[in-house]
């Protein structure tokens, strides 16, 4: 990804918060046709699997991505809120509007999961934590019902071998600038443009 240096955010806890709060990543990998293929999929995180963590999820078996894991790396996107920034919130002029947002490239090579307790672990992790103990429970279902789902998915698990955070929050503005950018944002009648404004540096802040 193209990340100017002021733009570039490194941490890896800091990716992994934007992966924990938007878990609805992009999940990219090339196809036999050399083309690439994507897949839009629930994510779980593993912050302590690896330097970088690791990601899991699942996919549908007639679904054929699953097939191209062993063919190349894949690359999962994960998009934070982002916000239309005009000019004229700008405390200096001539300028053009711009785009604020957040996002994370992971990449890694996928690797299916094999054992039906893993799988059984994993469908357990993802649902819990959507569901609450008072609902839906993967474990109240019938073995039968357990076997039957997983001849139906393709567990996996992604290594992330290169973790690329890109805040793209008008660091390269003056604070004035900034300032301006953040304060119209925060009073936008947009829940996610005010999401974009809390992660702006103020001048105060600099």
């Amino acid at each position: 990804m193209y990340r100017p240096k002021h733009f570039s955010v490194d941490d890896p806890a800091t990716s992994h918060d934007l992966i924990s709060n938007n878990e609805f990543g992009l999940l990219l990998t090339t196809g036999a046709d050399g083309a690439p293929f994507g897949t839009h999929l629930a994510f779980i995180i593993d912050r302590k699997d690896g330097p970088n963590g690791t990601l899991l999820g699942h996919m549908a078996r007639a679904n054929p991505q699953w097939r191209d894991f062993d063919r190349a790396p894949a690359l999962a996107v994960f998009s934070g809120p982002h916000a239309y920034v005009s000019p004229t919130l700008y405390a200096t002029s001539p300028n053009v509007p711009t785009w604020n947002y957040a996002v994370v490239h992971a990449y890694g090579t996928a690797e299916v999961i094999a054992d039906p307790a893993e799988v059984s672990a994993l469908m357990r992790r993802l649902t819990s934590g959507y569901e609450g103990p008072e609902g839906w429970q993967y474990d109240d279902q019938p073995e039968e019902y357990h076997a039957g789902m997983q001849k139906g998915i393709v567990a996996f698990r992604m290594p992330i071998t290169r973790l690329e955070g890109k805040w793209k929050m008008s660091q390269n503005r003056t604070p004035e600038d900034r300032e301006g950018v953040r304060a119209a944002l925060a009073r936008s009648p947009d829940a996610m443009a005010r999401d974009v404004s809390g992660l702006i540096r103020g001048p105060d802040q600099d």
